[in-house]
């Protein structure tokens, strides 16, 4: 909350700046892979023995404002980063630093059926409670939190639908992924993804594509040694790498929530999406 609040208050934007936008488990790490080695495939080129990948993980290539950037009563200096400045942020759509708006930043968003994203948020919130010492809470536990709307960086559909509306308003500024499409075609979100950012992918990059996508696969980015033995540092502690890497399937809830939840949680999401063009397929 107050990392958000700082960075509203002082970050100034670029209108080349482009910012990821996602709930927690939402397929952040995946989309923040695609967009650094997208951007940067010239300087960064798959396969190159100095890629970024081959000693951090994503989430220290695409900041985030309110977990990276804005902590411990700092304001970093952001004025050296050569453009485009690429930054993330878990924050709703009303509550992104303003100069984001004002100077037409292009936002890239990503959201997951709610099912999977409780799910991996279940699952990641346990792993901070074991390692603190308390007893892992249970999914359904988490679930009746969930459809009350109790959930970190507040409810899931109001999130949601912030995104959506603000991309039905402005396609040309805000990108609007879904999880399960970017899993079912990832080379043709990566080429979409590429043209919305301003670097689109030439005839002249046979294979390109492919690499990228195959370098920012589930199976190549848990097999990096960055992600077996690497840690991020952010406001929370330092998180292993590693576990930004769960399982990454679509419809694993089907394996940890009841019949009656999963009832639940699909009412919910019918009633508030409802007319709005949106819908969140499994």
């Amino acid at each position: 909350m107050v990392g958000t609040m700082v960075a509203d208050a002082c970050f100034t934007a670029r209108p080349s700046d482009i910012v990821v936008a996602t709930l927690p488990k939402s397929g952040t790490t995946w989309i923040k892979a695609l967009l650094y080695s997208t951007v940067h495939r010239r300087e960064h080129p798959v396969g190159s023995s100095d890629h970024p990948f081959n000693s951090v993980g994503p989430h220290e290539c695409i900041k985030f404002f309110e977990f990276q950037l804005y902590t411990e009563n700092k304001i970093p200096d952001l004025d050296q980063l050569p453009d485009p400045r690429l930054f993330a942020t878990h924050a709703p759509f009303v509550s992104l630093p303003r100069s984001v708006l004002a100077a037409g930043c292009k936002i890239v968003y990503v959201c997951r059926d709610p099912k999977d994203t409780l799910v991996s948020q279940w699952s990641f919130a346990n792993k901070f409670r074991i390692r603190g010492g308390l007893e892992p809470l249970s999914v359904e536990a988490v679930a009746g939190s969930f459809c009350d709307g109790v959930t970190p960086f507040g409810p899931y559909w109001d999130h949601v639908l912030g995104y959506w509306r603000a991309h039905l308003a402005h396609p040309e500024q805000v990108l609007f992924f879904r999880y399960e499409e970017m899993s079912r075609d990832p080379e043709a979100h990566a080429r979409r993804l590429a043209e919305f950012v301003g670097r689109p992918f030439g005839p002249e990059e046979d294979g390109a594509v492919d690499a990228i996508v195959n370098l920012c696969s589930f199976d190549h980015m848990i097999g990096l040694q960055a992600t077996k033995s690497g840690k991020t540092h952010a406001v929370i502690g330092a998180v292993d790498n590693s576990w930004f890497f769960r399982r990454g399937v679509v419809a694993d809830w089907q394996n940890h929530l009841s019949p009656e939840t999963a009832r639940r949680i699909d009412a919910i999401t019918e009633d508030r999406f409802r007319g709005t063009g949106l819908l969140v397929s499994g």
